[in-house]
């Protein structure tokens, strides 16, 4: 009885999202894993998958015993990492979850600059604006723009994301420019959709006081790219990241609105699940983003 090789082949399982996948993953007969979960949750005496006719989903059993193995297969890689890792290398699979466009804008120039450090790691990354399960799918680290709630995983704060109220000269040319965020009620505004209320923008006047505005939605939107192309093409006003705009501001094809009120801000993170020993590869990762974003972010210095 293999209980490592148990441990590797239920973690494929829930990783690949099915047997079949699992057994392309390990090069093993698709019976041969199905066998080999079945004997192991027959062993431990309890159920560790829910099976529907389209995937399977980890029970809460399943889940805690989920992440007790990729922390012993984490420890084990560790090992193996600390013997390559006195030679100078890295090496092995980063599964990385980020948003599309903080990722692409952004960080991509800084994943390619962390690839040509390390040479031998190879990276899978998954640009995806929804916020993944790390634990279910197998991800070893997440970037995430958002208000974090309470959790098991652990955060580290990588960079300030500032939001900016915007539109193009040509739609204040002809629609007017608001003086107060009030008056956004009487515009054309370009949202993000994927927040519960995308029509209600949140903003503090200048005694700090907090209040809201709902605008007029011209176009929504659950991509900040496509917002900003609307916005430069004239069609409204738009409420975004300044990531995502500080291009288009030096341009002049973009010009900022209300600066005297102060609309979101949110921070940037890294987040991994909690483990005993952090991987190798991980610590590089995080510490490296860390170092290239510390300070005034790169979008919003005045260079």
């Amino acid at each position: 009885m293999d209980r490592f090789a148990d441990m590797e082949i239920f973690a494929s399982v829930v990783e690949s999202g099915g047997i079949g996948a699992a057994a392309d993953r390990l090069s093993l007969a698709k019976s041969a894993v199905s066998r080999r979960l079945a004997d192991l949750e027959a062993r431990l005496g309890v159920s560790l998958l829910q099976r529907t006719t389209r995937r399977m989903h980890l029970t809460e059993t399943g889940r805690t015993y989920y992440e007790r193995c990729r922390q012993i297969l984490a420890d084990v890689d560790e090992a193996e990492q600390a013997v390559s890792q006195a030679h100078g290398t890295l090496s092995g699979t980063l599964k990385v979850a980020l948003p599309l466009s903080f990722g692409l804008l952004q960080l991509a120039p800084l994943i390619d600059a962390f690839m040509a450090r390390h040479p031998g790691l190879t990276i899978h990354l998954d640009f995806n604006d929804r916020q993944v399960d790390l634990i279910q799918e197998g991800i070893d680290v997440a970037i995430r723009v958002a208000q974090l709630a309470e959790s098991s995983l652990v955060a580290r704060r990588l960079a300030l994301i500032r939001h900016c109220v915007c539109a193009s000269p040509r739609y204040l040319e002809a629609h007017g420019v608001p003086a107060h965020p009030e008056e956004l009620a009487r515009h054309a505004c370009l949202v993000y959709g994927n927040p519960s209320n995308p029509d209600i923008w949140n903003y503090r006047d200048e005694q700090g006081r907090e209040s809201t505005v709902r605008v007029p939605v011209r176009l929504r939107a659950n991509n900040g790219d496509m917002l900003v192309r609307a916005a430069v093409s004239g069609h409204g006003i738009v409420m975004v990241p300044t990531f995502l705009v500080h291009e288009a501001l030096a341009a002049g094809s973009l010009v900022t609105l209300l600066e005297n009120h102060a609309w979101p801000q949110l921070n940037a993170y890294a987040v991994y699940p909690h483990t005993r020993h952090l991987s190798t590869r991980v610590r590089a990762f995080v510490d490296f983003m860390a170092e290239a974003l510390a300070g005034t972010p790169p979008w919003d210095r005045a260079d």
